[in-house]
């Protein structure tokens, strides 16, 4: 009897967990398309975007940007973009309870920089950590500077002056297997490529892709590093990306052409461009035989998340493959955004199945 009152008991309870179960579900939180998000904000202490993440030592860093409520209007320029210092997330693996690191860097230790801490990027050589970031200087041009440290989480030191010949936004350095760093960075519209477009900077701007839409689209840029890791080892070049035909994507077409956000990785051998659409909001792909390219565009990662922005990166960590990105989810407000994580699959034949970030 005993043994049978127990057994009873135990079947209560699982048909109690079957019968909450979709009440749990229905309980989360709803986007504001009706729609479940397929994943969580990894932290809500604090506003992140723009995550940049690392394997260093077994565990996962990431180099985010800190979102702040500041006062300055919404515009296309990204004026409301008013971030100041960074804060470095960690965990020991996906799923994990993360830790929000102190200040790694204030734009106030930054002699050269006077405001807009945009998305940064880190690397690690010969036992020292390197944080990049763009900020505006005090004439209003965003630069790339590089500061340093003994510890993945910082304090970071920055150099008296942004890297040589940096401009724009959106540093992201790739180590190749043989040990050759290269930096992708650039961004459209308030990331200011299109004012570099003559080699030199134009406070008016150039036109910008929207405005010559079948001229070939505006590239990242890229820039093999130095053994130092503090300055370029060659002129920065243009990063061309081309359609199956191998012709230039043109700046017309919103759904394929870069606007920011470049990242690299490898897989299989072959190398892995990844950017934003930007105003259309999409993160796509592009695959080639050198971190130089070309790059032929082969399809969407991500679909359009809730917010504006979509910046992101890819990193393999315990055998799998993880995209973070952030959406509007905590605040529903496009300046104060929150980093998330899913993972990311192949198919055979090495693309990416496209990962929709509502369920």
């Amino acid at each position: 009897m005993q043994l049978f009152r127990a057994a009873v008991l135990a079947s209560t309870i699982l048909c109690a967990a079957c019968t909450n179960a979709p009440a749990e579900k229905d309980a989360e939180p709803l986007a504001q398309n009706g729609r479940h998000y397929l994943s969580q904000p990894l932290v809500s202490e604090i506003y992140t975007a723009d995550p940049s993440a690392h394997v260093f030592n077994g565990r996962l860093y990431v180099y985010n940007s800190h979102d702040i409520d500041g006062p300055t209007p919404e515009d296309d320029l990204g004026a409301h973009f008013e971030m100041r210092d960074y804060r470095v997330l960690s965990m020991d693996r996906v799923g994990a309870p993360v830790t929000v690191h102190p200040v790694a860097l204030d734009v106030a230790q930054v002699p050269w920089a006077e405001r807009q801490m945009w998305a940064p990027d880190a690397a690690f050589k010969n036992g020292t950590y390197y944080l990049y970031f763009p900020a505006k200087d005090r004439q209003g041009v965003f630069r790339i500077g590089v500061a340093t440290s003994n510890s993945p989480t910082g304090p970071f030191t920055p150099d008296p002056q942004p890297i040589p010949g940096s401009y724009s936004i959106d540093p992201a350095v790739f180590t190749d297997d043989d040990g050759t760093s290269y930096m992708y960075f650039g961004g459209i519209w308030g990331g200011q490529l299109q004012r570099w477009a003559t080699g030199t900077y134009q406070p008016n701007g150039s036109k910008t892709d929207l405005e010559q839409p079948d001229r070939p689209a505006l590239s990242p840029k890229i820039a093999r590093m130095d053994a130092g890791m503090k300055t370029f080892a060659e002129a920065p070049r243009d990063v061309q990306i081309v359609d199956q035909t191998g012709k230039p994507i043109l700046g017309g077409d919103t759904d394929r052409r870069f606007f920011e956000a470049a990242w690299m990785h490898k897989y299989n051998g072959k190398y892995y461009l990844s950017y934003s659409t930007g105003d259309t909001h999409y993160l796509v792909y592009a695959t080639g035989t050198s971190p130089y390219g070309p790059f032929t565009y082969q399809g969407r990662i991500l679909e359009p998340v809730e917010g504006w922005t979509t910046h992101h990166s890819i990193v393999e960590h315990n055998g799998k493959w993880w995209l973070f990105y952030a959406d509007t989810q905590l605040s529903g407000e496009t300046r104060l955004r929150n980093v998330k994580v899913t993972e990311l699959t192949y198919n055979p034949d090495g693309t990416i199945r496209t990962i929709d970030p509502f369920r």
